[in-house]
């Protein structure tokens, strides 16, 4: 008979009453039955304590393999309605029905066997939830019922505790009922719950069995190591208590009541390392950062109290961050021995949106060593209880875990459960039990430990890094602690959480109450842990007295390792480059982008695509858009560049321009051709140096880990896509808090291109605007580039010059929809070859000294309007294109128009409405740069980017261009 997994026990009570009595069970469990061969026939468990006499030949004993949990093969359903599989296998004969009935148990062996079904089902229950009566949290207001009841549920309360069960894999040997009820409390209901019994995979489900009941779910700690826990916790407390008594009212979000967290983060860290990691990237919000800083980074004690003196607060003016924002990176010896580089990301205030970050700098480092299993380099990412279960990101990022293009090996996330958001309590800020159960959607472990058990603490510290090396999959800790403070140190938490604060005034700390546990077993004296004290309070007063003496400021040093030859600052500062590429080599390029494999059979369509598109660079014909894309793709990846695309339909593109892969129509299976192109550079393959990927239907999620793969990848094309530009708007904190504001905020510069399908073209208020005007809102100290191109020379040039170029800043182009295959959008391969990037394209066709108009304009509207001119016969008004509309260089823009007369009517034309597009941003900055004023043509103020109607569409258009050429 097959495993059931965690309804084993219910499945051998049905047989046993099937046994007795066919009838008695339904008919599709008599089915199963009746079709079972005799060798798959159940051996009867509980027999093995009765006289031999009673027992029927084949019962030998207690025999269950699943012991009510699953092995291997088993599904591990839960529920007694489950119904077994169809069984196809023919209806056995009266002869063979009559034998196997001649082994039905007597009734006392029945009796033992249903005894022995209520352990097993016990067994099972405490390992599916014995979560729920662990001792959890410190203040112990919401700690578990007594587990009493388990055993009365299960009718044992009044067997003989000292009967010998057969307990599968809990004990090698029958143990009785009272060591198997003390094993099963010690391994799941004292400090630490453990929610592993969803998970499908019976490996997994073994492997964590063996680890914590094994143990008694417990770590053996040396001395050495209990001497380093309570090092750290005093390192943590000591902190936090100095820093109150020396910056009193100062914000710093203290870790007090959380101090575990510190040992925690040192030993998985370590734990890590000894397993084969070489990196850590840590992400967190802002409790607890200062100490992390301190104690786990081991970043300078000046340099952190030099952020709450604040001497020079002229070298911030408009730029810079609070201190517990920053981050920083480190190298550090572990106690094993090995050598270990840390990050900490940058984060702002929005909790949780560094999350996808990290895991993007992970994948970035992973691809860069060639680790394609994620062994090598940790994402290690810290939540808040309430975060966690209420934005939004953390499921983005979660979901994120076991896709091709952004996997990294598995996660260790860390909730610091403070049991209240900033005054919102538990039963108002989420509609589950825990603030983990987001998480049951990767069916990956949870550990909930109590924070004031450090041992706990380091017990799950050891299996959570165990776990995610070995099977590379993500991994919970929720460590139940409390908040000495408010939310921040002025805050006042009694006037909302009474009861919770009534309890925490109470509290000893963390580290008095290890103590204690140490010196009354012997492991250290108080003189050892007062000496521990005192020696990290020398250090920080020294530290303090060096920061008020000194000349000492906080420092932000981000430009070394990868991005030692790449800059920020001013766009003018930084010489233009040459970005064309021989006819010949993209005769070549465009020939091998193109290959398909023998016995490969794509699409008609894609052939036939790919067949034009080696005749457009072979025989100099027009080259459209996603030819134009296409060179520059395969032109990077033939230097050594390497190139990521990421997006919602990035392989072939929404608009079914780019067809970077192909598929074969008969088998399905996929072809990147860019993958397959000439030879290894610089030691690279193609295949290795360039990517594209389809996304989940996530924006926020998406882009902040692409967002963090361009930190750790100065050296590469890193392209977000959206499916539509307007649907940028669901990663707006991204866009604002991280994008268009790291150089300024934490010097951390960005190479990252967005790609933003814009354009009115009657597709209603959703499928028009990418909100061109919240970027350029942002526009400022040449933070960004923001590009509305009309050509396929154009993105050519414009994303060669991005990696090419050394200056590293976010490229966001307002991409096109239906220029991809305009009849005008064309370029010659003359002018991939021979031209370069132009942030202005004047107008040839029209004589300036005749124009009594120049309308400025960017994007595809610059067709209509030709078109309209031509239409209308008109040869006065010239048609200026502004392909980057910043940074924009004046002297450019001032060339252009002084060849034009000083009376001349200067225009800005735009398709969106006119509080919207580019328009407030050209007013606020052409007037100055021209001397002259200008005026708007544009779609009327609205509320709305653009009308729902395609007839409305067409008349609003019309009168653009009427307005432009009257």
């Amino acid at each position: 008979m097959q495993d059931f997994g965690m309804n084993q026990a219910l499945v051998e009570e049905l047989f046993l009453q099937y046994c007795s009595n066919p009838a008695s069970v339904s008919d599709s469990w008599r089915t199963y039955f009746d079709a079972l061969p005799p060798s798959d026939l159940p051996e009867l468990t509980s027999a093995g304590n009765l006289p031999a006499a009673t027992v029927p030949q084949g019962a030998n004993g207690v025999h269950s393999t699943g012991n009510g949990a699953a092995s291997a093969g088993g599904p591990g359903l839960a529920g007694d309605d489950w119904i077994p599989p169809s069984v196809e296998t023919p209806m056995p004969s009266d002869m063979e029905r009559g034998r196997r009935e001649s082994f039905a148990p007597t009734s006392t062996v029945l009796a033992a066997n249903e005894l022995q079904g209520r352990v097993s089902a016990v067994i099972n229950a405490y390992r599916a939830q014995g979560h729920l009566f662990a001792k959890l949290d410190p203040l112990n207001l919401e700690n578990g019922a007594e587990q009493d009841h388990l055993e009365e549920n299960y009718g044992l309360a009044q067997v003989d505790p000292e009967t010998l069960f057969a307990v599968g894999d809990l004990a090698p040997t029958s143990i009785p009922l009272r060591e198997i009820l003390h094993r099963l409390r010690e391994t799941y209901c004292r400090s630490i719950g453990v929610e592993y019994s969803f998970i499908e995979d019976p490996e997994i489900r073994r492997w964590l069995r063996q680890r914590m009941e094994s143990t008694l779910n417990r770590v053996e700690l040396t001395e050495a190591e209990q001497l380093r826990i309570l090092s750290k916790l005093t390192d943590a407390e000591i902190f936090e208590d100095f820093l109150h008594t020396n910056y009193v009212g100062a914000k710093r979000f203290s870790l007090e009541g959380a101090e575990s967290f510190i040992p925690l983060v040192d030993l998985l860290i370590d734990h890590s390392a000894d397993q084969g990691v070489q990196e850590v990237v840590m992400g967190m919000a802002h409790r607890g950062r200062l100490n992390v800083l301190a104690n786990i980074f081991d970043k300078k004690l000046h340099e952190i109290f030099a952020g709450f003196e604040d001497n020079a607060p002229e070298e911030h003016i408009g730029r810079g961050d609070v201190k517990y924002h920053m981050g920083y990176s480190s190298d550090r010896t572990t106690q094993g021995g090995n050598e270990v580089h840390l990050t900490l990301a940058f984060n702002p205030s929005h909790l949780e949106f560094v999350a996808p970050v990290v895991e993007g700098r992970v994948r970035a480092k992973q691809d860069r060593r060639g680790d394609t299993e994620g062994k090598s380099v940790l994402p290690l990412i810290v939540h808040g209880d309430s975060a966690f279960a209420g934005q939004g990101i953390v499921t983005e990022t979660l979901n994120l875990w076991g896709l091709e293009g952004y996997r990294t090996g598995g996660t260790i996330h860390v909730v610091i459960n403070n049991q209240v958001g900033f005054t919102t309590m538990p039963c108002d800020s989420r509609s589950t039990r825990y603030c983990t159960d987001i998480a049951r959607m990767l069916r990956c472990p949870v550990f909930h430990v109590n924070g004031e058990d450090p041992e706990a603490v380091a017990q799950v510290a050891r299996l959570a890094t165990e776990f995610r090396q070995y099977f590379g999959q993500d991994v919970i800790v929720d460590l139940f602690c409390y908040r000495k403070y408010g939310h921040n140190e002025g805050d006042e938490p009694r006037f909302t959480q009474p009861v919770m604060y009534g309890a925490v005034d109470k509290k000893r700390t963390v580290r008095e109450v290890f103590v204690e546990k140490l010196v009354s077993t012997g492991e250290i004296s108080e003189a050892q842990a007062e000496e521990i004290e005192k020696r990290r309070r020398v250090e920080l007063e020294a530290a303090l007295q060096e920061t008020r003496s000194g000349d000492y400021s906080e420092s932000v040093n981000t430009m070394q390792g990868h991005w030692k030859k790449y800059q920020g600052g001013p766009d003018e500062r930084v010489a233009d480059v040459s970005t064309n590429v021989s006819q010949e080599q993209l005769q070549t390029l465009m020939t091998e982008a193109c290959a398909i494999p023998d016995g490969f059979e794509p699409h008609p369509k894609i052939a036939r695509l790919f067949k034009q598109r080696i005749a457009a660079v072979t025989e100099d014909k027009p080259l459209d858009w996603g030819m134009a894309e296409t060179l520059a793709y395969a032109s990077l990846v033939s230097e050594g560049t390497r190139v990521r695309i990421s997006g919602q339909d990035a392989r072939r593109g929404t608009f079914s321009h780019r067809h970077a892969a192909v598929y074969d129509r008969n088998t399905g299976d996929r072809f990147l051709p860019m993958q397959h192109m000439g030879p290894e550079v610089d030691g690279h393959g193609s295949e290795e140096l360039f990517s594209v990927y389809d996304s989940p239907l996530s924006e926020a999620g998406v882009l902040g880990f692409d967002f963090g793969y361009s930190l750790d990848s100065p050296d590469a094309l890193c392209i977000w896509e959206a499916q539509f530009g307007d649907f940028a708007n669901g990663a707006q904190v991204l866009i604002d808090q991280f994008i268009c504001s790291s150089e300024d905020k934490w010097h951390r510069l960005c190479g990252l291109t967005l790609l933003l399908p814009h354009g009115f073209e009657g597709q209603g208020p959703e499928h028009s605007s990418a909100r061109l005007e919240r970027f350029l809102a942002q526009c400022a100290e040449d933070n960004t580039q923001v590009c509305n191109l009309t050509t396929p020379a154009q993105i050519f040039h414009a994303l060669r010059r991005q990696v090419v170029r050394p200056w590293r800043k976010p490229l966001v182009i307002m991409s096109p929809k239906s220029l991809l295959r305009h009849p005008r959008a064309k370029s010659s391969i003359a002018e991939l070859s021979e031209g370069g990037f132009q942030r202005i394209i004047g107008d040839t066709e029209v004589n300036a000294k005749k124009a009594r108009r120049v309308v400025l304009c960017s994007g595809k509207v610059y067709y209509d309007l030709v078109a309209e001119r031509e239409k209308k016969g008109v040869d006065d008004v010239a048609i200026v294109r502004m392909e980057q509309l910043y940074p924009i260089r004046p002297k450019e823009l001032q060339t252009l128009v002084a060849g034009y007369n000083e009376n001349v009517d200067l225009v800005w034309l735009q398709e969106e409405p006119w509080n919207m597009g580019a328009w407030f941003y050209m007013h606020a900055r052409l007037p100055s740069i021209l001397g002259r004023s200008i005026r708007c043509i544009s779609r009327p103020e609205s509320a709305s980017p653009a009308t729902g109607s395609k007839g409305a569409h067409g008349i609003e258009q019309q009168q653009l261009m009427d307005e432009a050429f009257e």
